[in-house]
């Protein structure tokens, strides 16, 4: 009686930890399940972009998606590609069996084999007219061009009044109502760069050391700096 019940202690010892195990290998089983689902899931359905997707590319089962990935061996097209010439000379296109029939006649017209234009000098800003001039002179700030025409202006009687930052000419046949060593009042012809046109105004001043007696490059000058 003795050793029988040491048996039956030792197996009312173990069962418990027994019991224990088999819950958590339940649990271990529950959450193993559904990892195995989408593993076997991806394997039947794999992604395209993926690794597993790759498979159907290099087994070249699909036409279409072989030669989107890999590319299509030129040499089936008809391309010779140990010609020492340019293949673009003679081939069409991939989707066309017959070769390319060359440049198509075409006629260039006269004013493409004109010659180069002289280089720009103060002799044709005599045949501009004024408001050309004026153009010329707003539209390049800073050029060669612009100087040309500050120069024309000049030469026909206008100058720049630094002050107002515009060009000015004396009415013709007016004389001035007062003229000194300082300044000159009377009536002069205005160009409004802003509206683009002649404005008169009358008994106007103009000082000497902004006005058409100090030269060409004086009153330039202020404009350009």
């Amino acid at each position: 009686m003795g050793y029988d019940h040491l048996i039956q202690q030792y197996q009312q010892h173990q069962n418990p930890s027994q019991f224990r195990l088999q819950q958590i290998s339940a649990v271990n089983q529950s959450f193993r399940e559904p990892g195995m689902k989408l593993m076997q899931a991806a394997q039947s359905n794999p992604d395209p972009f993926g690794l597993l997707g790759l498979q159907s590319v290099i087994k070249m089962t699909d036409p279409e998606l072989t030669s989107l990935a890999l590319g299509i061996d030129l040499t089936t097209l008809g391309l010779n590609l140990n010609s020492s010439e340019n293949l673009h000379k003679t081939f069409r296109s991939p989707w066309s069996d017959e070769p390319a029939k060359g440049d198509p006649e075409f006629t260039v017209p006269q004013c493409y084999y004109a010659k180069q234009p002289p280089p720009l000098h103060q002799g044709y800003f005599s045949k501009f007219t004024v408001d050309t001039l004026f153009y010329i002179f707003y539209s390049m700030p800073k050029d060669e061009a612009q100087l040309y025409a500050a120069n024309e202006l000049y030469n026909r009687g206008w100058f720049y009044h630094k002050e107002h930052r515009a060009w000015f000419i004396r009415v013709p046949n007016v004389e001035p109502l007062v003229k000194t060593n300082t300044y000159e009042r009377g009536s002069y012809h205005c160009f409004d760069p802003k509206s683009f046109e002649t404005i008169r105004k009358d008994n106007f001043v103009v000082q000497r050391d902004v006005g058409k007696e100090t030269g060409f490059t004086s009153t330039l000058t202020f404009f350009l700096v």
